[in-house]
C-alpha cells in the first residue's frame, strides 16, 4: 500500500487540531480507534460528509498511482499555505509577477588630494570605505498596457527614488510612452546606473553638465522605432528643468515654478544600430536638450551630445573575448547677463574582455573652460574654479567570480589645469546582485 499523498497528509494534519485527543495519544499501549485505510465515522471523529468525501478521494489516487507504478503526485499547496505570494531562488525574488533585485556596490579608496574632483553622486569621494549604492530595483506587468519600473536607491544618508515610471507596451506604429521619473535617454551613459558601468566612476563630463545623477526629472517620453532596414530610434521627452543634484545646466537648484511651456525642458535623441558583420556592431546616437537657466528672464541653455559605441566578440571557437570602444562627446551653450558662455567636454574609453571572467579598460576624458562670444576664458559662476583644461586618464581590471559579484582595481590621474599638481585616486571596488535585474541595453 502507498504512503499517503501530500494533499492526504494536508487534510489529516488540518482535521487533527480540531479533532479531540486519540486514545492511543493518551495511552500508547492502547490500540488505535482506526486505520488510514477506515477513517473514524463521522460520529466519532465529528467529520462532515464533506470531509469524508476528501479524504476517499485522496486515498483512492494513491490507490491508482501504487498500481500504476508511479509515486503520488504532489499538488500544488493551496493559497492559504504561501499567503505572501514570495517564490525565492538565487537568481529571482519574485513577489506575485514582481520581479526585485538588490545591487550593492562598495569601494575602498584612495586620493592624493584631500579634496578629490570627483562629479558623480556613485562616485567614491573620500579616503577609506565608501557606500556607493544599494539599489533596489522592481519591474512588473501592471496589465496588458503597462509595465512598471523603479529604482530606488539607498545610501548612508537616506533614500532616493531614482526612478519611477510606467511604459506602455500595446501602442500601435512602434510607438512607446513612458511617464513618471526616468533618467532621459541622452547619449549613451546617462540612462544607465553604476552596475552596467565598465568604471568604477562616472566620467567628469556628465556630472558637469547634468549633474551628479545625471539628467533625469519628472514628465514624459515618446520614443518611436522606425521601420527602415536598419535600427533607427527617435526619442523626445518633456520633463522638470529643476534638480539639486540633475539638470545643472538648467534650473538645477534654484528650481522655480512653472509658467508657460517653456518653463520645462526638453530632450530629443536619434539612436541608430548597424550591424557592420556578424562579429562588428556600431551604435551612433545624436541628442540635444534645451531648457531654462536662473541667469535671466527666459535665458536658457542647450547641451548637444554624440555618442559612439563599436563592439567586436568574434563568434568562431566559442571565444569570450570582447573589444569594445565608446567615446561621448558634449557642447554646453547658456545664456548669461549681457553674454553666452560655451564649453566642449567628453570621454573616450576601451575595454578589452579577454576572457570570461577577466578584462582591462582604458578611459581619457577632458574638459575646456567655458568661454565668452570672443573666445576668452570667462569667469563661471556655475564653475568658478575651472579656468583652464581638466585631463582624466583611468585604467581598472576587473574579475566576475560568477556573473552575480565582480570585484574591480582601478587607478586614474587627473591633470586639473588649475591645481600644481596631478590628482590620483586608487579604487577597489566590490559589486553583488541578487535576484533578477532587466538585461543591459547594446
Amino acid at each position: 500500500m502507498s504512503l499517503p499523498s501530500c494533499r492526504l497528509a494536508g487534510i489529516i494534519a488540518c482535521l487533527s487540531l480540531s479533532l479531540p485527543l486519540s486514545a492511543s495519544a493518551q495511552d500508547p499501549a492502547a490500540p488505535p480507534s482506526s486505520s488510514p485505510e477506515t477513517p473514524a465515522s463521522s460520529e466519532d471523529a465529528g467529520l462532515s460528509a464533506d470531509d469524508l468525501k476528501d479524504i476517499e478521494s485522496a486515498l483512492g489516487q494513491d490507490a491508482a498511482a501504487a498500481q500504476a507504478g508511479t509515486p503520488p503526485a504532489a499538488t500544488t499547496p493551496p493559497a492559504s499555505s504561501n499567503p505572501s505570494g514570495v517564490v525565492i531562488s538565487p537568481s529571482n525574488i519574485n513577489f506575485r509577477g514582481l520581479e526585485l533585485s538588490f545591487i550593492l556596490d562598495v569601494a575602498g579608496a584612495a586620493f592624493s588630494s584631500k579634496e578629490p574632483l570627483q562629479s558623480g553622486g556613485h562616485d567614491p569621494t573620500a579616503n577609506g570605505f565608501n557606500l556607493q549604492q544599494l539599489e533596489m530595483s522592481l519591474n512588473t506587468a501592471v496589465d496588458p498596457y503597462f509595465r512598471f519600473t523603479g529604482n530606488i536607491v539607498f545610501s548612508q544618508f537616506g533614500v532616493e527614488v531614482e526612478e519611477a515610471y510606467a511604459a506602455t507596451t500595446a501602442l500601435p506604429a512602434n510607438l512607446q510612452l513612458r511617464a513618471g521619473q526616468f533618467l532621459t535617454l541622452f547619449g549613451r551613459l546617462n540612462s544607465t546606473h553604476p552596475h552596467s558601468w565598465d568604471f568604477v566612476d562616472q566620467p567628469f563630463a556628465l556630472g558637469r553638465v547634468f549633474g551628479g545623477e545625471g539628467n533625469r526629472g519628472l514628465g514624459v517620453e515618446a520614443s518611436w522605432l522606425s521601420p527602415l532596414p536598419w535600427y533607427l530610434e527617435v526619442v523626445g521627452s518633456v520633463t522638470d528643468a529643476s534638480g539639486g543634484s540633475t539638470a545643472r545646466s538648467f534650473l538645477g537648484a534654484g528650481g522655480g515654478g512653472v509658467s508657460s511651456p517653456l518653463d520645462f525642458q526638453f530632450t530629443g535623441a536619434v539612436k541608430q544600430f548597424f550591424p557592420l558583420t556578424d562579429e562588428l556592431s556600431l551604435v551612433w546616437g545624436l541628442s540635444a536638450a534645451d531648457g531654462p537657466t536662473p541667469t535671466g528672464y527666459r535665458n536658457r541653455a542647450d547641451v548637444f551630445g554624440t555618442d559612439v559605441y563599436l563592439k567586436y566578440r568574434p563568434l568562431a571557437g566559442g571565444s569570450t573575448t570582447i573589444v569594445a570602444l565608446q567615446g561621448e562627446l558634449f557642447y554646453r551653450r547658456r545664456q548669461v547677463p549681457q553674454d553666452v558662455l560655451s564649453d566642449v567636454s567628453g570621454y573616450g574609453q576601451v575595454l578589452w574582455r579577454f576572457s570570461q571572467r577577466w578584462a582591462a579598460a582604458g578611459r581619457y576624458e577632458f574638459g575646456t573652460p567655458a568661454r565668452d562670444l570672443e573666445g576668452a576664458i570667462a569667469n563661471d559662476a556655475l564653475d568658478p574654479d575651472w579656468t583652464a583644461n581638466r585631463q582624466r586618464i583611468s585604467a581598472n581590471v576587473t574579475f566576475w567570480p560568477t556573473e552575480f559579484s565582480r570585484l574591480r582595481l582601478q587607478a586614474a590621474t587627473d591633470l586639473v589645469g588649475w591645481r600644481e599638481e596631478p590628482d590620483t585616486s586608487v579604487f577597489l571596488a566590490l559589486e553583488v546582485v541578487m535576484g533578477a535585474h532587466g538585461a543591459h541595453s547594446f
